[in-house]
């Protein structure tokens, strides 16, 4: 007796371009984070790192991500600049809690802002963890400070 299964025609070609780049950045990162030195200095160069990949991206991607970068700082001091698999970052006591993912890297439609599961934004039985942003005005400036405030309590 023979069971038949639905396949689709696509066949599974491993990871894209940019899936294999995104690891690449990501055990760049676990090596540098290894590299001796002081916890200050690692944490300004995270920093520096973070604000250089941020101009390198496209100007509408990068003018999202340096008010993005403002206004996360802003609203949670305690949060850390990194980088998280070649993306902006922000962690708690060393774990990313959230991220911002230009449109450009994935050949997106849009940029994302991403929280994991460590940000404290459940609401009910289900919530976001991540939102598309085309633009950062006022108001999503207001609600990305509000939403970073309430990940981090």
């Amino acid at each position: 007796m023979t069971s038949t299964t639905n396949r689709t025609s696509k066949s599974y070609e491993g990871f894209t371009a940019e899936e294999r780049a995104a690891m690449k950045d990501h055990a760049e990162e676990l090596r540098a984070a290894a590299r001796p030195g002081s916890r200050a200095g690692k944490a300004a160069e995270a920093e520096r790192a973070v604000l250089a990949k941020i101009a390198e991206m496209q100007e509408s991607d990068r003018t999202m991500a340096e008010r993005l970068h403002a206004v996360i700082t802003a609203a949670a001091p305690a949060l850390a600049p990194k980088l998280w698999y070649g993306m902006p970052a922000y962690a708690l006591d060393g774990k990313v809690l959230c991220f911002f993912q230009s449109a450009e890297k994935f050949k997106a439609r849009y940029a994302t802002l991403g929280f994991s599961d460590l940000a404290r934004l459940d609401s009910g039985p289900m919530w976001s963890a991540g939102f598309a942003v085309t633009e950062v005005t006022p108001e999503v400036e207001a609600r990305v400070g509000e939403l970073v405030r309430q990940a981090v309590r």
